[in-house]
């Protein structure tokens, strides 16, 4: 039994004074509102209408009832309204979840301009370089690195990155620029193991792909520590573009045997489902489509 239905109907016939103008309010025929009053009143064991051939009025329980009926539906309106105003206003917590560093650089200033302009709204970054299960997480949007499996989840692209190999100035003069990547057997490797294989990197695109093995002089789990022991002249990384791309432009880094470099990786904004976003997760959406400039697969 609908519970809402019978209440409503109750509360219809009080102050409507009768069955079929109660019927016209909802658009229901009487007979139908006549069958949700005598469930109500059958689940509760107690008359809750005195019915005249002339008036419909409530009993003394009927009018206790009537009280709390109408809190409830209050309540049922009020929780209505508030899902609507979620709907078209900008409210509530948003949770972003994006790889470590990309996230750093890239999606925390970018959510912090939009907390700026969304005074309503408060929010969590989560930041790692795991998949992230959105659903089971309780999260409402994730930027993406690589190639998406398949599954139920929206992706907008957002951008692209490159893996690239990259070394500072001095160690080039040092040891010289490799032409090929046959030639990195002969240089000092520094391996980001979050990112590739500490035994092999990979040279172009799946049809033409070379594998050239490597014995790193330094392997990291973090794209941080590759990336300062890179600068301090330490050898030559791989690591995304995005990863690098200041210590490119400000010349602490140049790029290594670009040529070879593999096919540029997507990024993408996924979210459970287009349908029903609140505001706060579709404006948040929308800002990073309009402003976020993620394209780096060339540096």
């Amino acid at each position: 039994m609908d519970r809402h239905a019978t209440l409503l109907a109750f509360v219809s016939v009080v102050d409507a004074g009768g069955f079929a103008p109660a019927a016209r309010r909802l658009g229901q025929s009487p007979a139908a509102v006549t069958r949700l009053v005598a469930a109500l009143e059958a689940r509760l064991g107690v008359r809750l209408l005195a019915r005249t051939t002339r008036a419909v009025t409530p009993t003394d329980a009927g009018q206790r009832y009537l009280e709390r009926a109408r809190a409830l539906l209050a309540a049922f309106d009020e929780a209505d309204e508030a899902v609507q105003d979620e709907r078209s206003q900008a409210r509530g917590h948003l949770v972003v979840a994006a790889p470590l560093l990309f996230g750093r650089l890239h999606v925390a200033p970018l959510l912090a301009g939009f907390l700026a302009d969304e005074p309503r709204v408060s929010a969590e970054l989560r930041l790692g370089d795991h998949y992230a299960q959105l659903i089971e997480e309780r999260i409402d949007v994730a930027v993406r690195i690589g190639p998406l499996a398949d599954s139920t989840l929206v992706a907008r692209p957002v951008g692209s990155v490159r893996c690239v190999l990259v070394a500072a100035p001095d160690y080039l003069a040092r040891h010289g620029h490799p032409q090929t990547p046959a030639a990195l057997a002969a240089h000092e490797l520094i391996a980001c193991t979050a990112l590739t294989s500490a035994a092999e990197w990979i040279f172009g695109d799946e049809a033409r792909a070379l594998r050239v093995p490597i014995a790193p002089r330094l392997r990291s789990n973090s794209a941080d520590a590759a990336l300062l022991y890179a600068e301090r002249g330490g050898g030559i990384t791989a690591l995304l573009s995005y990863q690098v791309a200041e210590a490119v432009r400000a010349g602490r880094l140049v790029s290594v045997l670009g040529s070879f470099a593999p096919p540029p990786l997507p990024v993408h904004l996924v979210y459970p489902s287009a349908r029903g976003l609140p505001a706060r997760t579709r404006r948040f959406i929308d800002r990073v489509v309009t402003q976020a400039d993620w394209q780096f697969a060339d540096l």
